[in-house]
């Protein structure tokens, strides 16, 4: 039962965010096995000006045991 939680700055329109949950549902169905339905997926929107704070430091610096991917880019 994958849950996947996508956070970005704001700005993307509901097609994209439609078009991303769709392409990460295949890919997880494809990958891992699992059926469409036992997927979800949500997108949460975080400021610039919060992102430090709410996803870098909590979700990327103190989590690297976690982390399957790094930014390009250190704050």
């Amino acid at each position: 039962m994958p849950h996947v939680i996508v956070k970005a700055w704001p700005g993307k329109t509901e097609a994209q965010k439609h078009a991303l949950a769709v392409a990460i549902t295949r890919e997880i169905v494809s990958i891992l096995g699992n059926g469409p339905d036992s997927v979800s997926i949500a997108f949460e929107e975080v400021e610039p000006s919060r992102w430090k704070e709410a996803v870098y430091v909590p979700d990327i610096k103190d989590r690297p045991d976690i982390l399957l991917k790094k930014p390009g880019y250190q704050m």
